[in-house]
């Protein structure tokens, strides 16, 4: 595998130093929506699952909320959370400091990996996903959901149409996200059993851009790519980029939307007791019975 080094996309060193301004800042009403809805619904998802799992790890959870929906659902002996700042793990009983693309677990450790929205901020995505199935014991769960698809298309396009009107250039200011059916097959690649992958839209509304720039900035979302420019950006880029965020983006009252699409996977890690697929030529009844049939029964 090529180093890592040569195909870094985030500054993960800047999005720590975000995330302790966010520790340290007063909390800005409401901005937990995304996390908390992406929480409620690998809840969800982990419920309709009949098993109990001895060691789970929430994993770069941020506030702890995943943790806490762990143990609450009692399908759980142990939830252990993992993030990169010591600062979020305080009055935790298990947890330890570590990083999404170096894990620190021993292989075939735990039973149940749960990560809600940090792996779309990992460099090497699918070296995280190979880690994350070597540490999980055979037949262990795999869940988490994370930012993709369309996301914040809409300031996307409007951040890049103000700017190519205005001298200097253009430069990346909105994070790449991953296609769900990329993410399906990253999956694969990476060894799990009876992967699945699918996708959910938020849609949000805001009075203007600011006040969605406003959120992202308290979520610890903004710009932290390798390439972004260095060079402050003027107010007059941000205004001429809001102006075209309500021409293009907005409802008939004014409001402007927001995409948020959230991929979720989940993969098992293989064991002989899972369900196979059938073997080419093993099965019994032909494609072609099975259509004379149908089509018998239209007659």
């Amino acid at each position: 595998m090529p180093d890592i080094q040569d195909h870094q996309v985030f500054d993960r060193a800047l999005l720590d130093r975000r995330r302790q301004r966010w520790l340290d800042a007063e909390p800005r009403a409401g901005v937990g929506f995304l996390l908390r809805a992406v929480v409620d619904e690998l809840g969800e998802r982990l419920s309709l699952v009949e098993r109990r799992f001895a060691v789970a790890v929430d994993l770069g959870g941020h506030t702890g909320e995943m943790a806490a929906r762990l143990r609450a659902g009692g399908q759980t002996d142990r939830v252990v959370r993992i993030e990169r700042l010591a600062a979020l793990l305080k009055d935790e009983e298990f947890a330890c400091v570590g990083d999404e693309e170096a894990l620190p677990l021993a292989d075939d450790s735990v039973d149940l990996i749960i990560s809600p929205l940090s792996l779309h901020l990992t460099n090497d995505t699918p070296g995280t996903l190979v880690q994350i199935r070597r540490v999980l014991r055979p037949d262990g769960l795999f869940l988490c959901g994370f930012l993709g698809g369309e996301t914040l298309s809409e300031l996307r396009t409007a951040l890049l149409s103000a700017e190519a009107e205005l001298p200097g250039g253009v430069s990346p200011r909105v994070a790449p996200f991953t296609d769900v059916r990329d993410a399906g097959g990253l999956l694969q690649r990476a060894g799990f059993a009876l992967p699945v992958a699918d996708q959910d839209r938020l849609t949000v509304r805001y009075d203007m851009l600011f006040d969605l720039m406003a959120d992202l900035r308290a979520m610890g979302m903004a710009n932290m790519l390798v390439e972004r420019s260095r060079r402050s950006a003027s107010r007059r880029l941000f205004l001429r980029a809001a102006e075209i965020y309500a021409e293009r983006f907005s409802d008939p009252d004014g409001r402007i939307r927001a995409t948020f699409d959230i991929v979720y996977l989940s993969g098992w890690r293989p064991h002989d007791s899972q369900q196979k697929p059938l073997r080419p030529g093993s099965a019994r009844t032909s494609l072609a019975a099975v259509l004379k049939d149908r089509s018998d029964d239209l007659v």
